[in-house]
């Protein structure tokens, strides 16, 4: 006996909709990030996610699917590191300066548990935590995106023309992010 057909969802519902939920699926950060893939609900419903274009999908966000039902996105809980310290900002500066996601919430940064980051960020003064918890880091610069990589295209408002040449750890030496 073969399994359902997926349900095609092809429409996002950002987070404050309003409308009744019918189902939930959790999707740790990487998972949020998709365009097209088969996903199945908490109570076992498949759904094919056929977007468009690639979207990053936030914590309260929803999926509308075909026949009406309301798919709500949870951030499912992930591997992270909470960091504390004296001077937040300089620790959020290099975390940044990494492309690196992070979350901040009041007197707390949360990023992905990565040894090297949490080698670098200790050694720059911070008190850190491992911790395992939904992951909800800010979004991109212009509110929409991804702070990941520098891909600049139409998801992100389209592609432009400049230089990303800038320098890393406050040393002469710089690097181009080739577009």
């Amino acid at each position: 006996m073969s399994a359902a057909a997926p349900i095609a969802a092809r429409q996002v519902l950002r987070a404050g909709h309003g409308r009744a939920v019918a189902d939930r699926v959790a999707l740790d950060y990487d998972g949020r990030f998709l365009r097209r893939k088969v996903l199945t609900t908490e109570a076992g419903l498949r759904v094919l996610v056929d977007l468009d274009q690639t979207m990053s999908l936030d914590d309260g966000d929803a999926l509308l699917t075909a026949d009406g039902r309301v798919i709500a996105i949870t951030a499912a809980a992930e591997a992270l590191t909470e960091l504390r310290g004296d001077d937040l900002v300089r620790l959020a500066w290099h975390i940044g300066n990494r492309h690196t996601p992070c979350e901040i919430d009041g007197d707390v940064l949360r990023i992905r548990r990565d040894k090297v980051m949490a080698d670098m960020l200790s050694r720059l003064g911070a008190a850190l935590t491992d911790v395992t918890a939904p992951f909800r880091p800010e979004g991109g610069a212009y509110g929409v995106g991804r702070t990941h990589g520098h891909s600049h295209g139409e998801a992100e408002g389209g592609p432009h023309q400049h230089s990303h040449s800038h320098s890393h750890d406050n040393s002469a030496k710089s690097h181009d992010h080739g577009h």
